[in-house]
């Protein structure tokens, strides 16, 4: 067996061994010291804290509608300034409250975070900025302070040289995870919701630049040798005493006008890599300076969980892709059909996203906002990558998750077991791996184009509930799913790296669904806690072809009275 291969089964044991893992899991827990809960916010001891300036959603940049953030071109590019820096990370990773209860205090961000643990941290690799610096940097973002700790000083050339293959004023964000954040509340499934929750983030970072008229793509053909390099991780010393970080992704940003004409004909190709050998000048060069020591996050050791450790290494991609995508062509005129002078800013929706803790039970939505909820989700896979839907347009390959839901309160649909190919290339394939007796009809009404199917028409909220750990909010909201994985087939293509893709993928449609939520008057949360057969016996699905990754709902919340909020930054 070839080191591929041991990897692959690597990566499918740890799936099939964390199917089970709940009971498993509540016998550990009895050994664990609960206040050794990490502390979530990573700081770099000895190194410069620039403060971002804390913007009012009425102060310039302004947020455009949120429908805007849908439509090709029609929010202007805004210049890369500290400002607009600033509200990109308000938007993708900051504080977006406070709340209280009794002597407790605790944080929200606008990223969300399985049990609100947050193991994700951010990174900017950027030139020159007035208000930031004088020359390129690498910097660790602060949520807490919303500030950048200045890890790195990189020469002009060696910067100039890593970008020179990027539109013009573009720059990287790093995004990483501190997996025993998670792991010692959730054990060794942990793994999976840190995934969850980079998709998250990879959301929110795309919405974010979004907001701004900016462009954000993946540059999935780093290897994760590279991006250590890059985001300074494998530098053993800054980590000494303290738990280290697993690199997950780079993304890099660019003002979309910008780069409108910037290349021609053949030229037309944005990379999705860095050259390896001046990321690792970077991290291992004598010419420039580092700065700063991790801290630690938890006051005792953490308790091992080897095969987190394991599946992490699996999954890891061991080489760099060189292959690009091609940038479509200018626009002609900003498209602004459909736009709602009395919608919701955008920036006000990704500040009152919250997770919903409970359903009431009774709230409906209509027919006609579901279709629009489940149409946002669709990544229009017929379309070349960069002229997807945002934020589909910043995952660089074709899709590989599907939505089987339960519907329970929504206006004119029939309650039952449906699912939504997101590729409909998939459909048939889907077809034959669920039960014979479903139905596979479109339901009245249904846009063209949306390849939503009836299953079967009842009362689905008790499998809903028994399936997602008997979680009540699954039942009591107006439809739950469960993320549904062209499993198999994507890791044989792929490899065992892109297992932890399947998951950001997921990640990111649960940050649509979120703000769509919000959008809608209702709340959502994600549902990381599922029996995972029980689900695949739902829709007949035998084998390792589909698996179902992550489950969400959406309802009508229940707000807690005992809790106060706080705003994130002060008053």
């Amino acid at each position: 067996m070839d080191a591929t291969a041991k990897q692959l089964a690597m990566v499918m044991r740890y799936h099939q061994e964390t199917k089970h893992h709940f009971n498993r899991y509540a016998r550990a827990l009895g050994s664990l010291d609960w206040a050794n809960q990490p502390n979530p916010f990573r700081r770099y001891d000895g190194t410069e804290l620039i403060r971002l300036p804390i913007l009012r959603l009425d102060e310039e940049p302004l947020s455009p509608f949120y429908d805007q953030l849908y439509l090709p071109d029609a929010v202007p590019t805004a210049p890369v300034t500290a400002r607009t820096l600033s509200r990109l990370f308000e938007y993708a990773l900051a504080l977006s409250a406070w709340k209280q209860a009794g002597e407790s205090r605790w944080a929200l961000r606008s990223n969300p975070s399985s049990g609100n643990l947050h193991p994700t941290e951010g990174y900017l690799l950027i030139g020159a900025l007035p208000g930031l610096a004088a020359g390129p940097g690498l910097y660790h973002y602060a949520p807490k302070e919303h500030g950048l700790e200045r890890r790195a000083d990189c020469p002009d050339e060696l910067y100039a040289a890593l970008l020179q293959a990027f539109p013009p004023q573009s720059f990287l964000v790093g995004l990483s995870s501190v997996h025993w954040r998670e792991a010692w509340k959730y054990g060794e499934r942990a793994f999976r919701y840190c995934q969850h929750d980079v998709g998250h983030a990879i959301g929110t970072v795309r919405i974010a630049a979004a907001t701004l008229g900016w462009s954000a793509v993946s540059l999935t053909g780093l290897s994760d040798d590279t991006i250590e390099d890059l985001l300074g991780l494998n530098r053993a010393g800054d980590f000494e005493g303290a738990e280290r970080e697993h690199p997950d992704l780079v993304m890099v940003i660019f003002p979309t006008d910008l780069a409108k004409g910037w290349r021609a004909g053949d030229e037309r190709a944005l990379p999705l890599c860095l050259d390896p050998e001046l990321a690792r000048t970077l991290t291992k060069s004598s010419h420039h300076g580092w700065h700063g020591k991790a801290n630690r996050l938890s006051p005792d050791a953490p308790v091992p969980w080897d095969i987190i450790d394991h599946a992490a290494d699996a999954s890891r991609k061991l080489t760099s892709d060189l292959h690009g995508l091609e940038l479509p062509p200018p626009a002609d005129a900003p498209h602004t059909s459909g736009l709602s002078p009395e919608g919701p800013l955008a920036g006000k929706i990704i500040h009152q996203r919250r997770s919903l803790l409970a359903c009431d039970g009774k709230t409906s939505i209509p027919v006609e906002r579901f279709y629009h909820m489940l149409a946002r989700v669709m990544p229009r896979v017929d379309l070349e990558v960069l002229r997807r839907p945002m934020p589909w347009d910043a995952l660089p390959w074709d899709p590989a998750i599907h939505l089987g839901l339960f519907v329970h309160r929504v206006e004119g649909l029939a309650p039952g077991l449906y699912v939504l190919v997101r590729d409909p290339a998939k459909a048939d394939k889907l077809r034959k791996a669920m039960h014979e007796q479903f139905t596979w009809t479109a339901p009245p009404d249904c846009p063209a184009g949306l390849p939503l199917y009836l299953l079967e028409e009842g009362n689905a909220q008790r499998l809903a509930t028994q399936v997602s750990c008997f979680q009540e909010i699954a039942g009591d909201g107006a439809f739950s799913l469960g993320m549904i994985a062209d499993y198999q087939a994507s890791l044989f293509a792929h490899g065992p790296w892109f297992y932890r893709r399947l998951f950001w993928e997921t990640g990111v449609i649960g940050q649509v669904l979120y703000l769509e939520a919000e959008a809608a008057g209702v709340r959502a949360t994600g549902i990381g806690c599922f029996f995972d057969d029980p689900v695949h016996q739902a829709f007949d699905l035998k084998d390792l072809a589909f698996q179902s990754l992550y489950h969400f709902t959406v309802g009508g919340p229940v707000d807690d009275p005992r809790l106060t909020t706080l705003p994130p930054y002060g008053d």
